[in-house]
C-alpha cells in the first residue's frame, strides 16, 4: 500500500502521473528528503528529521520548509493510512524540491509519500548483514572547504549512493560502508555508522561531512539509559575490525548489524545486537 499527499494538503493516487518532465528535482536532483519510520501511528524521531530537512534546504538555498506545514501533512498521510488499514509499521518519505527549470516564480514541489518497507530490510534487522567498505574520494575536511559539494546535505542526489549499492552486490555483500581517503569512516549510503567497544557506543561527527543520524541520536538516547557510554569521535577502517560489533542504523532499518566486512567474518554480536536494539526500541515506549 501507498499514500501520497501534496503540501496542499490533498491526497493523490500514487499510481498517478504528478511531477512535471520540468521539475528540477527530475531533471537534477535539485532538492532535498527525509526518509521517517512510523510505528503504530507515531512516527520517529519527526523533530529532528525536520530539522534536518530545514538544514538540508538551507544548504541548497532553497526556501526554508514550513514545519507546522510538512507536520501536518505527515500526519495526514499517517492517519490515512490507518483508515485504509495499514500495517503497523511504515516508512514516510518527506520530498521537497526547487521546482521547475526556467520558471523562477514557481513554488517549490512537495508531498510526503507513505510506502511498505521492504519484506529485505525487516529481515536485515534479525539477521545482520554483509557490508564491504568504499572509498568515496573525499577528505574529512572537504565539507568545510568546499560547502557547495553539499556533503552532509540529504539531497535527492543519491545516484552516487545506488551506484555503491550495486558495486557491493557485485562483490557478494548488500551494504556499504563509505571511507574517506585517508581510511577515515564517514557514513553508509543510507546509514550511520555506529561501533561497539566494551560498553561504548561510538559513530563519526557530522563535521566530517556526513548526515547527522536522527536513529543514531535515538539508539543513543536508549543506550546511555540502559548504562552505556556514547561518543562521538572520528573512526578509522581498523577501528570496524577491532570493534566487537558494527551497526548501521537509519530509519527503515533501526539498528543493523554487520557480520561481515569485506569478505571477512567479524565476531559473533548477536548477543550485543539485541540488547542495543532492545534499548533503542525502549525509546519508543
Amino acid at each position: 500500500m501507498r499514500v501520497l499527499a501534496f503540501t496542499d494538503g490533498t491526497l493523490a493516487d500514487p499510481d498517478a502521473a504528478h511531477i512535471r518532465v520540468d521539475d528540477l528535482g527530475l531533471l537534477r536532483g535539485d532538492g532535498i528528503f527525509e526518509t521517517i519510520l512510523v510505528v503504530d501511528g507515531e512516527p520517529r524521531e519527526l523533530g529532528p528529521h525536520l530539522d534536518r530537512l530545514a538544514r538540508s534546504a538551507s544548504m541548497l538555498d532553497l526556501p526554508e520548509p514550513d514545519g507546522p506545514t510538512w507536520e501536518r501533512l505527515s500526519r495526514k498521510v499517517i492517519d490515512t493510512w490507518a483508515e485504509r488499514g495499514g500495517s503497523a509499521e511504515f516508512g514516510l518519505k518527506l520530498v521537497y524540491t526547487r521546482g521547475l527549470e526556467g520558471d523562477p516564480s514557481s513554488a517549490p514541489t512537495g508531498f510526503a509519500l507513505g510506502f511498505e518497507i521492504d519484506e529485505k530490510v525487516i529481515r536485515a534487522r534479525t539477521e545482520g548483514v554483509a557490508a564491504v567498505t568504499l572509498d568515496r574520494g573525499v577528505d574529512t575536511d572537504l565539507a568545510e572547504r568546499a560547502p557547495w559539494l553539499l556533503l552532509g546535505a540529504k539531497s535527492l542526489s543519491y545516484a552516487v549512493n545506488m551506484a555503491a549499492g550495486r558495486e557491493a552486490a557485485r562483490r557478494g555483500a548488500s551494504d556499504v560502508v563509505f571511507l574517506a581517503s585517508d581510511g577515515s569512516v564517514l557514513e553508509g549510503p543510507t546509514s550511520t555508522v555506529v561501533i561497539a567497544r566494551g560498553r561504548t557506543l561510538y559513530t563519526p561527527p557530522a563535521t566530517i561531512g556526513i548526515l547527522p543520524g536522527t536513529t543514531q541520536a535515538g539508539l543513543f538516547r536508549g543506550a546511555e539509559r540502559a548504562g552505556w557510554s556514547t561518543k562521538i569521535e572520528p573512526l578509522r577502517v581498523e577501528d570496524l575490525r577491532a570493534a566487537d560489533a558494527v551497526f548501521l542504523a537509519s530509519s527503515a532499518r533501526k539498528v543493523t548489524r554487520v557480520h561481515t566486512l569485506d569478505g571477512e567474518v567479524l565476531p559473533d554480536s548477536a548477543a550485543l545486537h539485541a540488547e542495543v536494539a532492545q534499548a533503542y526500541e525502549a525509546v519508543y515506549t
